[in-house]
């Protein structure tokens, strides 16, 4: 499963933040990220997985 949410997260960061952690603070830290840039996004949710486990 843990695969799934980091290709989620690469492909559409805050679905793989969603996924995770559901609707909360980051999920929608992450939507601004994504927002801003797509790299942030990616490496925000990637973050948000691994610590998460």
């Amino acid at each position: 499963m843990e695969l799934i949410k980091i290709i989620c997260a690469i492909l559409v960061p805050p679905f793989g933040v969603f996924l995770q952690v559901g609707i909360g603070k980051h999920f929608w830290i992450n939507i601004i990220l994504t927002i801003l840039g797509y790299i942030p996004g990616i490496v925000h949710a990637i973050w948000v997985i691994a610590k998460n486990k």
